[in-house]
């Protein structure tokens, strides 16, 4: 068996459990993962960090660590954690024992997020509805942003019966707290 060594060598890691990963294909992953949060409007930096957490076995990782990973500098990496933060996607925590932080991904992070994003429909709704109001309904302008507040309305009516789908769902996969296999 390689030692660790010669892992590093071949840009070899272990996992969780031993298991050996291929590096560069980790790294691809997140390069790839990354580009499509960015082109889904992320930042491009809180795409890569956000990318690299989820890589991650333990969902959490130190700035140097992220930094090291992702070839970036500690000014990128506390730009992109604190927008990450803001979201509501990380959480900044004090390893025991030291004066280091390290950013975690929320347990259940898409529940999560798909919760707060029904939030915001909430609020975009009831403004859209008093603009409608406001317009008239009876012009088209009006209609427009009636229709776009009723969109809102069923989509948050189809979220919550989604997320309800999901959580029965997930129960089937046997997948841990963490979105490990049990």
């Amino acid at each position: 068996m390689a030692d660790l060594a010669d892992l590093a060598d071949l840009n070899v890691t272990e996992g969780a459990a031993g298991a050996r990963r291929d590096g560069d294909a980790v790294s691809r992953f997140v390069e790839r993962f990354a580009a499509q949060l960015t082109d889904a409007g992320m930042q491009r930096m809180a795409a890569r960090v956000f990318a690299q957490l989820l890589a991650s076995d333990g969902g959490a990782m130190t700035s140097a660590e992220l930094g090291e990973a992702l070839q970036i500098s500690p000014a990128a990496v506390s730009g992109a954690v604190s927008y990450l933060t803001q979201v509501n996607m990380v959480s900044r925590e004090r390893e025991p024992g030291s004066r280091r932080d390290r950013y975690v991904l929320h347990n259940e992070l898409w529940y999560e997020t798909f919760t707060r994003r029904d939030q915001v429909l909430t609020l975009w709704e009831k403004t859209l509805r008093e603009g409608a109001a406001t317009l008239g309904t009876d012009s088209p302008a009006g209609a427009r942003v009636a229709e776009t507040a009723a969109f809102f309305e069923f989509m948050q009516g189809e979220m919550l019966g989604l997320m309800d789908r999901w959580r029965t769902h997930r129960a089937t996969l046997g997948l841990g707290p963490t979105g490990q296999a049990l």
